[in-house]
């Protein structure tokens, strides 16, 4: 994708930009609302993968940011379970994604975001190598109370070589430390931005998606280094 066309500022966003996405169960769904129909102007699409830990909120983002009524694979945890998933620090979650999320985000009148959340439970994680094919980069969320639940999903894309960034969840109660510290402790290189978030909030949510977006925009204006000629080191 070339982002010379797609200037991303904040003042991109507006509360209209944001389609209530709030229902209720019994709402009957017969085909898409009016108000979650792709724009006619919609001219270029960016899948983005939202990834992290058991629990650490990548269900509340997408359901948080998405225009569109987000769809949603969770599951009341069983005591299949026990012994199986590593539920320590967020025992009282008792729903679970167990495929995907996935919601929508406009971020101008032609640029669309869509956006798939990865069920973050290992025995799962096997359903992530069809969720990252074709898709431009990715959102890790953190807690810092369960700082090591991250390493392997971020070692997971650093093998991939998947742009990324990380957004740290802060969630009430839990300790909050400098970004710096944060960084150090992932081992996240001083390329790789990190900002802080709160995924219940549309707008917080938002900018952690801009976030990553500026950083495809600056990686996609960064010149390829050219490789040094070997002939012409054999003559030096």
């Amino acid at each position: 994708m070339d982002f010379n066309d797609c200037d991303v500022n904040d003042s991109d966003f507006n509360d209209s930009d944001f389609n209530d996405s709030d229902f209720n169960d019994g709402d009957r769904i017969t085909g898409p609302r009016a108000a979650d129909e792709l724009p006619a102007s919609a001219a270029t699409a960016v899948k983005i993968v939202i990834v992290g830990g058991f629990g650490v909120g990548k269900t509340t983002l997408v359901g948080a940011v998405s225009e569109i009524r987000p769809l949603t694979t969770e599951e009341t945890m069983t005591q299949a379970g026990v012994g199986v998933d590593d539920t320590e620090g967020v025992e009282l979650k008792t729903a679970t994604t167990v495929a995907m999320d996935f919601g929508r985000i406009s971020i101008n009148e032609e640029l669309v975001l869509y956006l798939f959340g990865t069920p973050g439970q290992q025995r799962f994680w096997f359903l992530w190598n069809g969720l990252f094919d074709g898709a431009l980069g990715a959102v890790v969320l953190v807690d810092t109370r369960r700082l090591e639940v991250s390493f392997d999903v971020i070692g997971r894309l650093e093998e991939r070589g998947v742009v990324f960034v990380v957004a740290v969840n802060t969630f009430s109660g839990a300790p909050s430390y400098p970004l710096d510290e944060v960084r150090a402790a992932l081992d996240l290189p001083a390329q790789v931005p990190i900002v802080e978030c709160d995924a219940r909030g549309r707008d917080s949510s938002r900018d952690v998606l801009l976030a990553l977006m500026r950083h495809l925009h600056a990686l996609a204006m960064t010149p390829e280094p050219i490789a040094p000629n070997p002939m012409r080191l054999e003559r030096l």
